[in-house]
């Protein structure tokens, strides 16, 4: 078994959250050049990106890129739940990407003979936390760009509506108090239900499969400090199980509507003010900013699951967006790539437009303060004490368990009776998948 700072080394959020969390984001280098191909024609950079919610961010970026620097870079961002499908078909290609990212240790092990060494890079120098690069062999091969949070976001002003305050729920059991009689009271208060959809299209169930799950793995991390071992027990399923019952009860729709609801039909029901409560991130802020939803309006609180000791714990935050130079690119392309990330993380426009725009936090040393109040309230939770829960779904084995679990949750959502398949995908799986991964 590993230890806790092994944990730590890469999640390494917590003694480090007000430096961090309080910076904004940044990008990357400037020189000449773009490209994969390794057959030593014109470099040209290929950024493969991760994220579908900054996809027209990073084309601004590129296109201010070439502009100031004369380089084509190419951005594809991969749909909501493809990327590493996306990534392998790409990888294959005789133009393929130069930049590309896992989403840690896991995703580092599958990729890690492509990946270059960063250690001595300018990027590497700017980094202001230095467990927030994975190694292999020894080498810093990624660098993490962006640390993000998530928990339940809350509209302010329907919450003291119906006769509540955030700071007045600190436990699952208050959190229930509260759904229960706002679903209660839904016609009475304007809304269809106290939580939005909880979507199972590709586009919504990573909410469920990755970021909830992430709260039973990380108490039992926490108390038996097994993340690298190739079984769980899951000991705090019951504590999912609650939760997920409180989402799909006291929600806008029927739960027999869950799998083929979307993100976008979530968000807009927060947005329009369906919903009291919307489980998500620090980086849906954007979107709800661009539908007019201002930030008076909005904040988030930790995602309570009814365990002991929870009315001190913060945000879940941490990162899974590691940036790594294709070691398979010419020396030309990965000296172009190396140039546009410090470019990013550096100079003026795309630091802002990390920071302002995409609303995102880095952790490099010119990153720009982020105007992003879920990550402001992530800042503030972790000065008053509070413990941020690290983000242990990075050791989720593969995409297949959550795509396991995914159906397994549907199915329980159409029949209750059929919890038993969750705890068949969430402990029997992991081991199937651990056992595939070797």
């Amino acid at each position: 078994m590993k230890n806790e700072m092994s944990r730590r080394q890469f999640l390494g959020f917590a003694g480090s959250a007000a430096a961090v969390l309080g910076l904004g984001l940044v990008g990357c280098g400037g020189s000449a050049g773009s490209g994969s191909s390794a057959s030593g024609d014109a470099a040209e950079v290929y950024f493969l990106q991760f994220k579908p919610e900054v996809d027209k961010e990073w084309k601004e970026i590129a296109k201010a890129y070439k502009k100031e620097k004369g380089v084509e870079v190419k951005i594809v961002t991969a749909a909501s739940n493809t990327y590493e499908e996306k990534l392998k078909s790409e990888m294959s290609k005789s133009s393929a990407p130069t930049l590309f990212q896992v989403n840690g240790p896991t995703g580092l092990k599958n990729w890690k003979d492509y990946c270059a060494d960063l250690s001595d890079t300018k990027l590497r120098g700017e980094l202001i936390d230095d467990s927030l690069a994975l190694q292999s062999d020894g080498k810093d091969v990624c660098i993490d760009w962006v640390q993000e949070s998530f928990g339940i976001i809350y509209n302010k002003q329907l919450l003291e509506k119906a006769g509540y305050k955030a700071e007045d729920i600190n436990s699952f059991d208050k959190l229930k108090a509260c759904a229960d009689d706002i679903q209660a009271r839904k016609d009475e208060l304007g809304v269809e239900g106290a939580f939005t959809s909880a979507g199972m299209d590709d586009s919504s169930s990573w909410r469920y499969t990755t970021h909830l799950a992430n709260m039973p793995l990380y108490y039992e991390f926490e108390k038996e400090h097994n993340q690298e071992d190739d079984e769980i027990k899951g000991e705090f399923l019951d504590n999912y199980k609650q939760i997920f019952d409180l989402y799909i009860t006291d929600s806008t729709c029927d739960p027999s509507q869950l799998a083929s609801k979307t993100g976008d039909d979530a968000t807009n029901e927060f947005a329009t003010g369906k919903a009291v409560f919307y489980q998500n991130g620090s980086w849906a802020y954007s979107d709800l900013v661009k539908a007019g939803m201002t930030d008076d309006q909005i904040g988030m609180m930790p995602i309570y699951i009814g365990v002991d000791g929870e009315e001190n714990q913060g945000l879940c935050s941490g990162g899974e967006n590691y940036w790594c130079v294709s070691s398979q690119a010419s020396e030309d392309a990965q000296k172009a790539t190396e140039d546009f990330m410090y470019w990013c993380v550096t100079a003026d426009t795309p630091t802002s437009i990390i920071a302002d725009k995409m609303g995102l936090t880095a952790p490099f040393k010119s990153a720009k303060e982020t105007t992003n109040v879920f990550s402001q309230q992530a800042v503030a939770m972790a000065k008053d004490g509070k413990k941020t829960v690290a983000w242990d779904f990075v050791y989720i084995p593969s995409e297949e368990w959550k795509k396991n679990l995914k159906q397994a949750l549907i199915a329980y959502a159409a029949d209750n009776s059929k919890w038993d398949g969750v705890k068949n995908a969430f402990v029997d799986g992991w081991k199937t998948e651990k056992a595939a991964s070797e």
